[in-house]
Parts: structure tokens; C-alpha cells; sequence
């Protein structure tokens, strides 16, 4: 039998143990498959869990959202297992600098660059080195890959990428000049590299999925090719699938 963990919300903490008691616990570090119960937020929190431990994660939702999981059943877990298609992908690596030096995180959905207060932000773009937005003047402006561009990128307008794209996403968030620019799709190897102008007048946070570092002065973004991560998805309802219906939804 497949060695499986199990890891899920507070509120699946009963759905939890009788999967438990039906396919028994293998703990986290014997499993060859982790069971995330919850909503796409929680497996955002498992995908960076398990970073290079090598076990790919299969989603059930058991939250408020749940683009990124299963349909939550009991009975044939095993089959569908067996049966599933894998989705590899890579996260962003986030560099942050400011006045206590850089921090480094990781994304699996997107690095957002967003204002602290009332002050619009303004924002210096440069893209493998070459300046493309001299001065953006906005709320923010975000990074996305793939698998987080029906997320915070598809709120703000941006475009949703097919899984296999080798694409991000670069979208403006509320952006008042250049008033027209709507974002730009770039190839994954791409570096991006946001300056902060008066930086102390207009404060900006950088956000790696759920890590927040403020105060930044530049961020640097690139597509993280070192690290890859497994999603298993139900026979014919894998996350290409899903991103393509998203294009066609009401």
C-alpha cells in the first residue's frame, strides 16, 4: 500500500482522522504521498512544507476555495492515486532589499509589490537588465507564474497562463500612469528587477505568497528552475483543464 500523511485545516481535523483510520499515517517524513486537506491557501502552506523533500502533494478541498485541490471522497483514494496525472512546477525566488539587507523567499503563485499607505507607489521596471517602465504609478504591480495566474493576477486583469506555458505574468495592479499598460507576458527565464522610487515618502511591501517583508527599496524576481514540485490531480480533471475552463467561465 501506498505510504500516505495527512495534513489539513483545523476544520478537517474529523475528515482527517478517518482517512487516517482507513489508509493509516505514514508520517511526514516516510510518506511517499501527502494528503492536504483544506482550501488552495493551505496548499500553498504545503507546497512550501515540503520544498525538496520530493513527495508530490494531492489536494482535497476542504476549504473555501479550492482551484488548486480535489474533490473531497473517502472511498476510492487509493484508485484515484494510482489513476492521477502530475503537474510539475516551479516557484519564483524573491529577492528583497532594503535597509536591513536582502531576504530571499520563495512563490509558488506570485511576488507582489504593493503600497503601505495612503501614497501611490512609484516604480521603476527593468527586465533582464533593460528599463521597460521608467515610473509606474500605482497601487502595485505583481509577478505570477502559471499555476498562481487565476489567483491575485487574474483580479487584477491579468492574462491566465496554461500550466506547461513557460510564461509569468508581469500585471499592474491599479495602475494610474502609464494609464494604458496593461502587463506584459515574458518568458520564464526572465529577471525582473523593481526599483522603488522615494522610497520613504511612498513605502512599498514585497509578498512572496504569504511572506511579507516592508520597507523594500528593489526586489528582484526570477523563475526558481532548482526546485520543482509534484501536484497530483484526478484523471481528467488536471490543473490544465481547469485553467482552460477558467477562460471559459461566467
Amino acid at each position: 500500500m501506498t505510504k500516505l500523511h495527512f495534513t489539513g485545516v483545523p476544520d478537517a481535523q474529523d475528515s482527517l482522522a478517518e482517512l487516517r483510520a482507513r489508509y493509516g499515517e505514514a508520517g511526514p517524513q516516510a510518506a511517499e504521498i501527502v494528503v492536504a486537506l483544506g482550501g488552495d491557501g493551505f496548499m500553498l502552506q504545503t507546497l512550501h512544507a515540503f520544498t525538496g523533500k520530493g513527495k508530490p502533494i494531492y489536494g482535497m478541498n476542504r476549504g473555501t476555495v479550492g482551484f488548486l485541490m480535489n474533490e473531497y471522497r473517502q472511498g476510492d483514494l487509493l484508485e484515484r492515486l494510482t489513476a492521477a496525472e502530475r503537474a510539475v512546477i516551479h516557484p519564483l525566488k524573491m529577492t528583497a532589499h532594503g535597509a536591513s539587507g536582502p531576504v530571499e523567499a520563495r512563490a509558488f503563485n506570485e511576488v507582489s509589490l504593493l503600497r503601505e499607505t495612503r501614497q501611490a507607489a512609484k516604480i521603476r521596471i527593468a527586465v533582464d537588465g533593460k528599463p521597460r517602465i521608467l515610473e509606474l504609478i500605482c497601487d502595485g504591480v505583481l509577478v505570477s507564474t502559471p499555476v498562481g495566474s487565476t489567483a491575485y493576477n487574474l483580479s487584477a486583469h491579468g492574462p491566465i497562463l496554461p500550466i506547461d506555458a513557460d510564461l509569468l505574468a508581469l500585471t499592474p495592479i491599479s495602475a494610474f500612469r502609464p494609464r494604458r499598460w496593461r502587463g506584459a507576458l515574458l518568458p520564464h527565464r526572465a529577471k525582473v528587477r523593481f526599483e522603488i522610487l522615494e522610497s520613504a515618502k511612498r513605502p512599498v511591501s514585497a509578498v512572496a505568497d504569504d511572506f511579507e517583508v516592508r520597507d523594500v527599496t528593489a526586489v528582484d524576481v526570477a523563475e526558481d528552475r532548482a526546485i520543482s514540485m509534484t501536484m497530483l490531480y484526478d484523471a481528467g480533471h488536471n490543473l490544465d483543464e481547469r485553467i482552460l475552463a477558467e477562460q471559459f467561465s461566467d
